[in-house]
């Protein structure tokens, strides 16, 4: 399943959609509001995304540069090497690479979007210098890519902090399901992946890594609710997600002076890669924004919804999940598009309802699929995504079945 073809449905999609409720249902509007979206989402891609990540692209390509000169990416490329040789056998051991990726992975799991794409990107742009087919994605960009998209975040700060804007009584009730519901879709992906390209599972070093994430994510949630008030997990989170931010800078710079680093001028040299990527990336981001748009504006997704909704009122079973599903379709197509419907759930049916608190564990685990292929691939200028989107949106399925039976389980 190529960017290509998924394109090209959505417009024909929205057109159908349009055309019958047009000439059927008499909605005068309906193409105005496809054009109109069309208008908008092509200024979204530029002015509020593009433009934007600019900066952040520029600070932190800038910083990754003097971590590199500093010894810290293939500090990290050492401790993380004998796992990642193994999910990443195209990868040389001590690679770049692994390290950029090791720190995407570390900002995503502290919430840290603003310096997790940047750090994201660099990683895929160094996987496509090992790439021989500089248009088609390789195993291990398609790995990476998938275990991104599957969205693995142990401190969900921001979901938080919109349910405390919402009034809900206790913010962080959705804390430990969004956990288990991202991890499940973590670990889905990358057995998918894995299992396409033929890597050995039951390798010692796998299984361990395996146990011992496990382990790890078991004993945080175990901790937190044991020994921690819901206000002071809420407290940990911020303060977290805002040190850690701050530290690897200053680790990286302090790293570099004593190697005797000239700190500014290499920041300068990796920083101004931001500039370039960010321009790379807008007809990626233009092509994909405007075909969610027009396939959200025709209204498929609530068609969709009705279908799920009479299919499992036929099967009579409870059908509260589904006012929250919304979410859940839009989450693989747009960040900003789940949060919205997030938002307008728990506005609709309370913060503490079963569909308000389900929204947000939807929104917490995984990531916008189609958005980080665009993203991502766009950047280093690959076409071909195979298998990339499917075991994507594979993943993404597993963090939505898990999100409704962890929220059965926590919230009945």
């Amino acid at each position: 399943m190529t960017l290509n073809y998924i394109w090209i449905s959505f417009f024909i999609i929205a057109f159908t959609l349009a055309l019958i409720k047009l000439v059927f249902l008499g909605d005068t509007e309906i193409f105005k509001q496809l054009v109109e979206g069309i208008f908008d989402s092509s200024k979204t891609s530029v002015m509020d995304i593009a433009l934007p990540l600019t900066g952040a692209m520029a600070f932190w390509l800038g910083i990754m540069n003097i971590g590199e000169k500093a010894g810290a990416i293939n500090f990290l490329s050492r401790i993380v090497g004998p796992f990642f040789n193994r999910m990443f056998p195209e990868v040389p051991k001590n690679h770049p690479a692994v390290g950029q990726m090791m720190m995407n992975f570390s900002a995503n799991l502290l919430g840290l979007d603003n310096a997790a794409t940047p750090l994201g990107l660099k990683a895929m742009g160094s996987l496509q210098e090992l790439n021989p087919e500089k248009e088609t994605a390789s195993n291990s960009q398609i790995m990476f890519l998938v275990l991104h998209t599957s969205g693995l975040q142990l401190l969900p700060v921001t979901i938080i902090a919109q349910r405390a804007i919402m009034n809900a009584h206790d913010p962080t009730d959705v804390f430990i399901p969004c956990i288990i519901a991202t991890y499940v879709a973590t670990v889905v992906g990358m057995l998918i992946v894995a299992i396409k390209q033929r890597i050995n599972l039951w390798d010692r070093v796998i299984m361990l890594w395996l146990g011992g994430m496990t382990a790890f994510i078991t004993l945080l949630v175990w901790y937190f609710t044991a020994y921690l008030t819901k206000q002071e997990i809420s407290d940990f989170s911020k303060i977290a997600s805002n040190v850690m931010l701050f530290a690897i800078p200053v680790i990286f710079i302090i790293g570099a002076m004593v190697k005797k680093v000239a700190v500014f001028e290499a920041f300068i040299d990796g920083a101004k890669g931001g500039f370039e990527t960010s321009i790379k990336i807008i007809p990626y981001l233009v092509a994909m924004l405007v075909a969610i748009s027009v396939f959200r504006n025709c209204g498929a997704l609530g068609y969709i919804n009705d279908g799920v909704r009479w299919v499992f009122t036929q099967l009579h079973t409870d059908t509260r999940f589904i006012d929250a599903m919304p979410v859940a379709y839009m989450k693989p197509l747009s960040g900003s598009g789940s949060k919205a419907m997030m938002i307008d759930t728990m506005k609709t049916f309370g913060p503490d309802s079963f569909p308000g608190r389900l929204g947000c564990i939807f929104n917490g685990s995984a990531d916008t699929t189609f958005y980080i292929v665009a993203l991502y691939f766009g950047s280093v200028g690959i076409k071909k995504s195979r298998y990339a989107i499917p075991a994507g949106l594979i993943a993404d399925f597993a963090g939505i079945i898990a999100a409704i039976l962890v929220a059965y389980l926590f919230f009945g």
